[in-house]
């Protein structure tokens, strides 16, 4: 009961003194407000940051792909048992491989594009792939300048259907209106069902559903190439795990010399670099906004020790009348986290509207898709920093009020 009496007079001398009440939540409004627009404005650009690395590069990938040779007496040699990765792997693999997003096998190789039986023949990189993931997510399957890309109906029933690069479809002689033509590879027929959109640098390649290549793709010296595996890691972070767990799945598979028949690849130092980075890059956000934190709570401290002299007399009277310390302390942590949580409040939404005007510049500058980033772990971060905040910095004034001799304090003027 006396504890409500001592929240109900720290409300009340907030509402006592608002000039002094207001300029001791401004340094706190600055404080969250800073730590809002830093941490949402880091999110976005972290988010930024993780799609260009999953969409350009190879970081998040791993391969598996089969052993060609083994070491017999000290002389490499060709196996003639080459691990042949199927479809029906795919399942397998992800399954035992939670980190991973996506797992496609995959066969790449040459072969040669005619238009017709009469035109001259133009050599191709061909790919044929599946994958656990939709189709239309993948890559350059949205990114079309004519027709669409093979269905997921169409990769498990091994249609042939081709999906050509710009380069491609341009030395070929296909032209945009002419979907569904066929074409021939190594002599096979193909229906032309997409014209991928061009891109700087590409080569003269090609892509159908894994499992039609028979004949149709080969690789050095005219043997066909094994089928490949490769993985998709959900993050940055989850990159060494889902090496680990491919590694078990494979050992289970093939027992102790399973790195004998598959090879495991991961760019491991890469990948660890780009990890560091990105922690150092959260350390610095959170050095940054704790700065501006700490100076909102050294004001805090300041305005709740001047309070305490100023209500010497007030101190000591409410003691005299039978306040225990736990009390005065109660009164004066309570009006140090009032002003934190007021200046929490609208700190967030501060906060949070220089995140989105600063995501707008640089979009409008820069024209890189970043956006601020709200997420619950911000808003709580900046809640839990307040409390913390006020109960650090009024911790002393409180205390030094609380053990105030009610003779003396009585005394003072």
């Amino acid at each position: 009961m006396i504890h409500t009496e001592s929240l109900r007079v720290g409300m009340l001398t907030l509402r006592s003194n608002p000039m002094r009440t207001i300029l001791s939540t401004l340094g706190v409004i600055m404080g969250v407000g800073s730590m809002v627009s830093v941490l949402a404005m880091g999110d976005g650009v972290e988010k930024y940051a993780r799609e260009q690395v999953a969409r350009t590069t190879d970081l998040q990938a791993i391969a598996i792909t089969p052993n060609f040779v083994q070491r017999v007496d000290g002389i490499f040699v060709r196996r003639t048992d080459v691990v042949q990765f199927t479809r029906a792997d795919l399942d397998s693999v992800k399954a035992a491989v939670p980190q991973a997003t996506a797992v496609e096998v995959a066969v790449n190789g040459g072969t040669i594009a005619q238009r017709d039986a009469g035109s001259r023949g133009r050599g191709l990189t061909l790919h044929a792939t599946a994958s656990t993931e939709p189709i239309a997510l993948r890559g350059d399957s949205i990114r079309l300048r004519a027709g669409r890309n093979y269905t997921d109906a169409e990769e498990r029933a091994r249609a042939r259907v081709v999906v050509l690069r710009a380069s491609a479809a341009d030395t070929l002689g296909i032209a945009d209106s002419a979907m569904g033509t066929a074409v021939l590879l190594q002599g096979h027929p193909f229906t032309v069902v997409g014209v991928l959109a061009p891109e700087e640098g590409e080569r003269l390649e090609a892509f159908v559903p894994f499992g039609t290549t028979d004949g149709v793709i080969f690789g050095f010296g005219g043997a066909p190439l094994p089928p490949q595996l490769s993985l998709t890691a959900s993050s940055i972070e989850n990159v060494p795990l889902a090496k680990q767990r491919a590694e078990q799945f494979f050992a289970r598979r093939y027992g102790q010399a399973w790195r004998e028949r598959v090879n495991v690849i991961a760019n491991s130092t890469r990948v660890e670099q780009l990890t560091q980075a990105m922690r150092v890059f959260k350390i610095l956000m959170g050095a940054v906004t704790s700065v501006s934190l700490l100076v909102g709570g050294i004001g805090i401290m300041n305005v709740l020790l001047a309070a305490v002299v100023e209500r010497t007399r007030e101190i000591g009277i409410r003691k005299a009348a039978g306040a225990r310390n736990r009390d005065i302390l109660v009164q004066f942590l309570s009006e140090s986290v009032t002003i934190t949580s007021a200046g929490a409040a609208l700190g967030v939404m501060l906060g949070l509207g220089i995140a989105f005007l600063a995501a707008a510049i640089m979009r409008a500058q820069t024209q890189a898709p970043v956006h601020a980033a709200v997420t619950p772990t911000t808003i709580l971060v900046a809640a839990l920093a307040s409390v913390v905040v006020g109960l650090t910095f009024g911790l002393y004034p409180a205390l030094r009020a609380a053990r105030l001799s009610p003779i003396d304090a009585i005394r003072h003027e």
